[in-house]
């Protein structure tokens, strides 16, 4: 397997439309990232770039240390599985995984043996000699997988590979694909999805795209808990990071903010001497809020709820020109509909971002 380097990658059309920039990213060998962004972004084309689909218009991309800028996408080492399925209708599942090998001119033994362990690792081995139209979504999926498997490549990509499924078979088959990782643990992937879910379950480390660039590459759990910027507290989490404005007022190891509401909050977020006095937007995740007595991040009347079983989603008045505050607590609380209710957060919870920046990693 390989490890991968991307450096000063861009991509530009027609000479004029820059649509990604300075991509500065190093992938290491038995790595599964994935690449999460809005659409737009240009999540599918850098996939598609590291394919050899698309043309790198500036900068490089090497592979084990060699630069494959101008390398064609068959001689890559790559192997892409699409949203569609691409599958041949008329050939068996058995036929449509060797089919490549077939091309490449390799012994009946080794396509035999390179079949046997994708269907071993895949469960695919009852349906061999299936067309794909006996076979169900997730089923064809795992047989677009398979295909790339029996090539033995350096790099897997995956352009949104469960996007075509409905909503029991993506749980199914994203289950499937990360006991595939387990499976083949010295294997590099690269998986381009618009899910959180699928980000925050399947990653070792997650690539967040946006405004031409990166906006931040870590651990699923890095990003959550200690986003580097708002764009990325907003866009990783469900529902998104609440961001409200205040000033500090004291400064240290610990930094307490006071609220537009005139509650003073504490942040475990370390902040100098000449942080006093500066406009932040403090950040909290809805499911950290608590209803409190005390100080309270925000205070307001809660508008609508939406009981969901296990938790209760309140949403707050919006004041007028802010975005509307969310708060996810466990349990049924249908009661406080039209209720003024007081939130906080623990201080560990607290996130402070100035000019759209965290301070934490000042």
């Amino acid at each position: 397997m390989a490890d991968l380097k991307l450096t000063d990658v861009e991509k530009t059309y027609g000479g004029t439309v820059n649509v990604l920039n300075n991509i500065n990213l190093d992938i290491e060998k038995g790595e599964l990232i994935v690449f999460v962004g809005p659409s737009g972004c240009g999540k599918s084309t850098l996939l598609r770039m590291i394919a050899g689909l698309e043309k790198i218009t500036g900068g490089t991309l090497e592979i084990d240390g060699t630069v494959v800028n101008d390398v064609p996408p068959a001689q890559r080492g790559i192997a892409m599985v699409f949203q569609s399925y691409a599958l041949y209708p008329h050939m068996t599942v058995r036929d449509n995984m060797t089919f490549a090998l077939k091309l490449a001119k390799k012994s009946q033994s080794e396509i035999d043996e390179a079949v046997a362990r994708a269907a071993r690792i895949l469960q695919l081995e009852p349906y061999l000699d299936r067309l794909p139209k006996a076979l169900s979504g997730g089923q064809r999926q795992r047989v677009a997988i398979g295909r790339s498997i029996v090539r033995d490549p350096k790099v897997y990509l995956f352009d949104e590979p469960l996007s075509n499924l409905d909503a029991a078979l993506r749980v199914a088959t994203r289950i499937e694909i990360a006991q595939l990782k387990e499976s083949m643990p010295d294997s590099t992937m690269i998986y381009v999805t618009h899910d959180q879910v699928e980000a925050m379950t399947l990653a070792t480390r997650i690539v967040v795209l946006a405004n031409k660039g990166i906006a931040q590459v870590g651990s699923p759990l890095e990003l959550y808990e200690r986003p580097e910027n708002e764009f990325v507290a907003q866009f990783i989490g469900s529902p998104s990071m609440n961001l409200l404005p205040g000033e500090i007022v004291e400064t240290g190891a610990q930094t307490k903010v006071k609220m537009k509401s005139g509650s003073v909050i504490t942040s475990a977020v370390p902040t100098q001497d000449s942080d006093m006095g500066l406009q932040v937007n403090v950040g909290v995740r809805p499911e950290d809020m608590v209803e409190t007595d005390g100080d309270a991040v925000f205070e307001g009347k809660v508008d609508f709820t939406e009981a969901l079983g296990e938790v209760t989603i309140l949403y707050f008045e919006a004041p007028e020109g802010e975005q509307a505050v969310l708060a996810k607590m466990p349990g049924i609380h249908k009661d406080l509909r039209g209720k003024s209710v007081k939130v906080t957060a623990a201080p560990e919870k607290v996130q402070i971002f100035s000019n759209g920046q965290s301070l934490y990693y000042r």
